[in-house]
Parts: C-alpha cells; sequence; structure tokens
C-alpha cells in the first residue's frame, strides 16, 4: 500500500509539473536546431557524460574497443555519425534490449561490466521534473525529465497538429487509465496546444482492482482543469464492448463534427469492426495509432469502412521516435525524429525463432534526453530509407523513415510492452511447477485476428489439465509479476484477446519448439502441429 501511496504522489507532482512546463512558441525551430547540431550534441553528450566518467558502462566498452574521445571526435566528422555508430557496434560498444533492462549481464571481450538501473541516466537532464511512468505489481521506475524535454515532445506535437489538422477535429482518447500514463499525457498536451478534446474511452473495464486508480485518474482530470486543460473524464468501456467508442463518432459525423480517434491499433481496429457489425458509419474519421505494429490485416479493416489510419512510433526510454505523415497511406511507415535519436540496423537472428532480420539500434542525441544510450537495442525490426514526400515532417528535414516496424524479443500487442524473457519464465518455470510437465509443454502464439492482436497459449496434451479456464486465471494473474504485466492481464481479459487450448505446442520447420512465438519474427517461419 505504502508503494501505491508513493506512485500516486510522484504521479501528482510529476503531473503538475507538466501542466506548468512552457510550451515552446516556434516548434519547427527547435526540431531544425537539433537536426543542424545532432553529431555536435551527440559528441557533447559522449564528452560530458561517458569519457570522464570510468563507471559507465559505456566507458568501459569505448576503453575495451581502443577508442578514445578524440578518436570519436575524428570517426564522425569523417564518417558522419550513422557510419560512426555502425563502426562502433561492430567493435562491441552496444546494448541489447536485455543488457539493458539488467536481464542479463554486459560482457565485452570476456570481461563483464557492471551495470545497473542509473547507469544510464542522463545527468545533463536536471529540473525536478519526474517522468511517472506505471509498475506491475510495484509504484513504477520515475525518472528525472528536465523541462525542456517536455516542451520539445511538444514541439513534435505541433507538427502531428499542423500536418493532420487538428485543431479543426475533435480529439477521442482510446487508452487505459493509470498505472498507464501516456494517454493521459497525450491529452494534456493536445489540450494545452489547442486542440478539442472530446472524449476519453478506457478499454479496461470497471472492476473492484482498480478502484484506486480510477480515484487517482479522477483527480488529475481535476487538477488539469483546476489549471485550465479541459480533460474529459475516462468512460469505462465493458469488457470486450467498443461500440459505444463507434456509436459516438458515428453521432459526431451525424452532427458535422471530425473526430481523431488516438490510441493503439489493436483496440483502434475494434472500434471499426464494431461500426461494421452494428451498421454504424465512421466515415471520415481518423486514426492515430501506436503502441504496436500497424499490420495491414488492421488497416483494412479501418480503411473498409471509410476512416483512415496512420501510424505513431514510440520508446518509453526515448519518448517518441517517428509519426506517419498524410501522403504515406500503406504500411507502417513513420518519420524518424532524427534531431533527438539516430537509428541504424543491424542483421540478426530473432531470439525466438529462426528468422533473419534488420534489428534496429538507437541513439540518444539531446542533451536533455533522460537516458545517454548507443546503439541501444529495442527489439524492434524495421526497414531504413528516404522519404519521397512533401509532408510537414519532410519540409522541416525529418526525410528518414522507418517502414514494416515489428518487434521480435518482446511482446506489444493492444500497446503494453511485456520483455519476452519474463513471458518465458512463466512459460518454461511457472506453468510447469503449477500444471505439471516441463518448458517444451508451454508456447504462447501471438498471432492477428480479424480485429485485433490474439495470443493463443497451447498446453501439450501430455499434460493432465482439468480446465483451461484455470490456467487462463492462473497465467493472468501471473502475468502482473512482470513489467506492464498489470495492464497487459486486463486488457487482454476485457477484449477477449487471451485464450488457452489444450493442444501441443507448434514447431518450426527445423523441429525447433518456441516457448514464444511472435509476429514478425516468426511468420517468415514454417510453423506446424505435431505430437510430441
Amino acid at each position: 500500500m505504502s508503494g501505491r501511496i508513493r506512485y500516486f504522489a510522484s504521479a501528482a507532482r510529476g503531473f503538475r509539473e507538466l501542466l506548468r512546463a512552457p510550451l515552446p512558441e516556434d516548434g519547427a525551430e527547435w526540431i531544425r536546431e537539433g537536426l543542424k547540431n545532432r553529431a555536435a550534441n551527440f559528441l557533447e553528450l559522449a564528452r560530458r557524460v561517458i569519457f570522464p566518467n570510468p563507471a559507465n558502462p559505456y566507458c568501459q566498452m569505448f576503453r575495451m574497443a581502443g577508442c578514445q574521445y578524440g578518436d570519436l571526435e575524428a570517426a564522425v566528422n569523417r564518417d558522419g555519425l550513422e557510419s560512426a555508430l555502425a563502426s562502433l557496434h561492430r567493435n562491441g560498444v552496444y546494448l541489447t534490449h536485455d543488457e539493458f533492462k539488467g536481464k542479463t549481464a554486459v560482457v565485452r571481450s570476456g570481461r563483464s561490466i557492471a551495470a545497473g538501473e542509473n547507469s544510464f541516466r542522463n545527468p545533463l537532464a536536471t529540473g525536478g521534473m519526474t517522468k511517472w511512468s506505471g509498475g506491475s505489481r510495484s509504484a513504477g521506475s520515475p525518472s528525472q525529465i528536465s523541462a525542456r524535454a517536455y516542451a520539445h515532445r511538444a514541439a513534435y506535437d505541433r507538427l502531428m497538429i499542423d500536418e493532420f489538422g487538428l485543431r479543426a477535429r475533435h480529439l477521442v482518447l482510446l487508452k487505459p487509465i493509470l498505472p498507464a500514463v501516456d494517454g493521459m499525457a497525450n491529452l494534456t498536451r493536445a489540450g494545452r496546444l489547442g486542440c478539442a478534446l472530446d472524449r476519453w474511452y478506457s478499454p479496461m473495464a470497471r472492476s473492484a482492482d482498480s478502484r484506486s486508480y480510477r480515484l487517482a485518474t479522477c483527480a488529475l482530470v481535476a487538477m488539469a482543469r483546476w489549471y485550465g486543460v479541459r480533460l474529459p473524464f475516462p468512460i469505462h468501456l465493458p469488457p470486450n464492448d467498443f461500440s459505444p467508442v463507434a456509436r459516438w463518432i458515428d453521432q459526431r459525423r451525424r452532427e458535422g463534427v471530425a473526430t481523431t480517434v488516438i490510441g493503439y491499433a489493436s483496440p483502434a481496429t475494434r472500434v471499426a469492426a464494431a461500426a461494421a457489425e452494428h451498421g454504424l458509419s465512421i466515415e471520415g474519421a481518423e486514426f492515430i495509432v501506436g503502441g504496436e505494429t500497424l499490420s495491414d490485416g488492421k488497416r483494412r479493416v479501418m480503411e473498409s469502412t471509410g476512416a483512415r489510419v496512420f501510424p505513431r512510433y514510440s520508446i518509453s526510454e526515448f519518448g517518441a521516435v517517428g509519426h506517419g505523415c498524410r501522403q504515406i497511406t500503406s504500411g507502417d511507415c513513420v518519420h524518424v525524429f532524427t534531431d533527438s535519436v539516430a537509428a541504424i540496423a543491424h542483421r540478426r537472428t530473432a531470439p525466438f525463432s529462426d528468422a533473419a532480420l534488420d534489428s534496429l539500434l538507437f541513439t540518444s542525441l539531446q542533451l536533455h534526453s533522460p537516458h545517454v544510450l548507443i546503439n541501444v537495442e529495442m527489439d524492434d525490426a524495421g526497414v531504413l530509407g528516404e522519404a519521397s514526400c512533401d509532408c510537414v515532417f519532410s519540409r522541416i528535414g525529418l526525410t528518414t523513415v522507418v517502414r514494416d516496424i515489428y518487434s521480435f524479443g518482446k511482446i506489444t500487442g493492444h500497446g503494453v510492452t511485456l520483455a519476452g524473457t519474463d513471458v518465458v519464465r512463466l512459460l518454461e518455470l511457472t506453468l510447469p511447477a503449477r500444471f505439471g510437465g516441463s518448458a517444451t509443454d508451454y508456447q504462447l502464439v501471438e498471432r492477428e485476428g480479424s480485429d485485433q492482436t490474439r495470443f493463443v497459449l497451447h498446453v501439450g496434451r501430455r499434460v493432465p489439465l482439468r480446465s483451461t479456464g484455470d490456467v487462463r486465471q492462473f497465467f493472468l494473474h501471473e502475468l502482473r509479476s512482470c513489467h506492464g504485466g498489470q495492464i497487459a492481464s486486463r486488457l487482454w481479459r476485457d477484449a477477449e484477446a487471451f485464450e488457452v487450448v489444450h493442444a501441443d505446442p507448434m514447431v518450426t520447420g527445423r523441429g525447433k519448439i518456441l516457448s514464444l512465438h511472435l509476429l514478425g519474427s516468426g511468420e517468415a517461419v514454417s510453423m506446424r502441429q505435431i505430437a510430441l
């Protein structure tokens, strides 16, 4: 209880600072300045944060690679930032996702490098503001973030508002309440920038165990209103029923009000499917979605109703990474915010399959970035390229795009990120200890359904089960122990996106049994079901 109280107090302090933080008058100028100085900013971070600190893990990696600051500066100035980063990666200056999260040790050249939760925090990002993030059963992991970082994010929002004409539309938010925080942050920035905030629908149904979070969310909404930002109070959807959102969009359309829905891809797709099922018209509505892959199937469902859909891409440690534009109307493609992050790709094999892919590596560039990270892998894959459109993002100089984005080492369905290694622990240790069998008897399959991302837990037929319902209830309960699992378990349950089948795990064409079969990482791998 004391941990939850501390979390709510931290959330309130951080939210108050967000409401009071100054916004940029000319966001475009901020971004142009960042693009002009991106290499210099990177070198400044390295010079001031990494090289003077022998305990910094990157400082040790540079030393093992035989690279001093002068060498780094010369390489960046001679070869360009991205080429220098690729060379650093080849020489051991990088972090895997599990290394960054502290799930595996950082080892280079046979030597272990000490790294902890605070090893990558940016000491230059001062200002006393708290970026509040939800935990699982704990109070989460608050981190300091400067007022300039908040303002920089608002600069991106200004571009989005201009690109999509959002001041002439009403915004409908389709995201969970606390402990998820990004939805409220989205609404707050949009409201402060002059957008009309229409409704907030939470895809998590009301329940007894969510009471404290519901009360805290309403308290923060009241705080926002006190500061002049007219946030709507959240409306909780009934379990597995997205028709209220579709009915509201249909009503607004008949009233002549254009709406834009901001949410995760799967719930947004469920809204479009509900409109088709109930004979409602949402033609002309627009969806801006993120949190998970915008697959061709999801896009097809939304566009079949006469709505349009555009992707956005964020990573919690970096914030906004990229945004789609009006002129790119196919696939999952965004303009990368290259004033804040550098992105390169390297070819590797996915951890939960035999598939080869282009893993994206990200590097922080801004002096106010909350973390100082070089070539960190977030277990996302994609294809980098150059934009050919003439949109707001391209005109300002954000011409690098990444397309075909998907996660290969973590679960992102319904907009909640779960580390693959955490889920594998449940599959290989926790479930066998409770229901019997071995690590190869349990497999979680993430797949594209007709209207949302779905998860199927296979339990081998040699495991004696009384009821698949017992396994379902136990797994969703244990999932709450994973970071992000508290929200994921409720979203999967309320959307009926999770099921358990008493059937043998699937195997790859090479005969491997993968505990976790993810979208993207396994789509190219032939899967077949056999008896063990």
